[in-house]
């Protein structure tokens, strides 16, 4: 790779972090919107009832589609955002940029209360899981823009690259279309980097049994679905654009090193998404020219095109631990959750934050999941499973957890908000063994339907 480019990736990524700023929380949290007649949802009722919301709280339309209908709106003051993700039954609410998280908690609510009467009208409602739990019913089309049409499209010309790389592609591509996640994006501070990085990448096991919200019948042995889906898509056929890093990132220049190993598999030009095979960051800006695909209005066409520089902008990768543009890592890997317990997620990750080397000394001298020869990634596969390995206690991942949670909380009571009180669910689920989609799947193996937990999930 050479110096030019390792330098935009330096100044794109790395830059960011070494900027003095305020210490903010971002939170963006998707969820699905079901119908409860069982029948498919119908896209001109979400449409009405986030215009209904955009006009009742003053937010400003930011996005259409290619039929002229809002995909999303913004509220100026606050920053906050209503859109659509991926379809027009997964809707996210994302946050201005806060330094309290009981002043998301507030919006989100308000927030949640006011779709959810509106949707109520029409026997529909959002609900708190990683996985439309309609997502055989649902039509699970793409927003007809040009993101999301290429996007889909991408997503399915997997059976054309079968034989190019090592993964078992899983044949549901529309995933996009019913997958919920919960994230938060926290600051960063440069020399703290690659010690958040593999820090968190550590926790990630212990998260899968926290934060499990995402079945789905046909892949029944998972709690948590939704990584293996995105890892198991076009989306992974570069490794190091999904999941976990595979290895300890010691330093600045191995972390550009590996930024320079992902892919791009899409670009703009003239106002049009091009996709195309997905090629290392390395060898993409290597190529004097690229042949790709657009959607030319009627039908796909190829083009070739020349890279540019600026094309860094689309390199887009879907990491647990996700370095930004904004000098954040992102956190992507929980579930949309209960809705009365959505802040969980953010107030974990904020709270372990502030505790960053007290949690490094727990999971670098880590004997009860890392010393029966796993690895991080392999372990947080198999806890993302209905079935706990082999080899766990689970008396000892109790008391395991539990110094982690009262970690987390002694980091949020040193922020002197009371923001701990937020993480108590997760106590629960720790005293129970449990987690989100454990506890339903063991009420429906009891004779509760599906629907008390579509509602149960939904309520605040």
């Amino acid at each position: 790779m050479n110096e030019e480019i390792r330098k935009v990736i330096y100044d794109k990524y790395i830059a960011p972090t070494k900027k003095e700023r305020p210490d903010y929380i971002g939170v963006e949290i998707e969820m699905p919107v079901v119908n409860l007649n069982g029948k498919p949802v119908d896209e001109n009722i979400s449409l009405e009832t986030a215009e209904k919301f955009a006009k009742h709280f003053g937010f400003s339309e930011s996005g259409r589609d290619a039929d002229g209908n809002m995909t999303s709106a913004v509220h100026k003051q606050s920053g906050d955002i209503i859109s659509f993700d991926c379809s027009y039954s997964n809707l996210e609410l994302s946050f201005g940029k806060a330094s309290n998280l009981f002043d998301i908690k507030e919006s989100f609510e308000k927030y949640c209360r006011f779709l959810n009467m509106e949707f109520s009208k029409h026997g529909y409602t959002l609900t708190g899981m990683g996985i439309n739990p309609h997502a055989d019913i649902n039509h699970n089309k793409p927003i007809p823009n040009e993101r999301y049409r290429m996007l889909y499209h991408y997503l399915h010309s997997y059976p054309q690259h079968k034989n190019e790389v090592a993964i078992n592609f899983h044949k549901r591509p529309d995933f996009g279309t019913f997958t919920s996640a919960s994230q938060v994006q926290l600051d960063v501070e440069y020399d703290k980097l690659t010690d958040a990085i593999n820090v968190f990448g550590l926790l990630e096991p212990y998260k899968a049994l926290l934060f499990a919200n995402s079945y789905l019948p046909e892949y029944p042995d998972f709690l948590c679905v939704r990584n293996m889906l995105w890892e198991h898509s076009m989306q992974g056929y570069n490794p190091h654009n999904v999941g976990m890093f595979d290895k300890k990132v010691s330093s600045i220049d191995e972390l550009i090193d590996y930024i320079g190993s992902q892919s791009i598999y899409c670009t703009m030009r003239n106002g049009k998404y091009i996709n195309f095979t997905p090629l290392t960051v390395s060898e993409y800006f290597s190529r004097p020219e690229i042949k790709g695909e657009y959607f030319d209005g009627e039908k796909y066409s190829e083009i070739n095109f020349t890279p540019e520089i600026s094309d860094i902008e689309y390199l887009r990768t879907f990491k647990f631990e996700d370095l930004t543009f904004r000098g954040t890592i992102e956190y992507r890997s929980s579930c949309c959750q209960p809705l009365s317990e959505a802040m969980t997620v953010a107030a974990f990750h904020t709270g372990l934050k502030e505790k960053l080397y007290e949690l490094k000394e727990i999971l670098e001298n880590d004997h009860i999941i890392y010393s029966h020869g796993f690895n991080a990634t392999e372990l947080q596969k198999l806890f993302s499973k209905r079935q706990n390995p082999y080899f766990t206690n689970e008396n000892k991942i109790e008391r395991q957890l539990m110094r982690i949670l009262d970690l987390a909380s002694e980091g949020l009571k040193d922020r002197k908000l009371g923001e701990e009180t937020l993480l108590s669910p997760l106590y629960e689920r720790v005293q129970k063994h449990t987690n989100p989609a454990s506890s339903m799947l063991d009420g429906i193996r009891n004779g509760i339907p599906m629907i008390n937990y579509i509602q149960q999930y939904s309520a605040i």
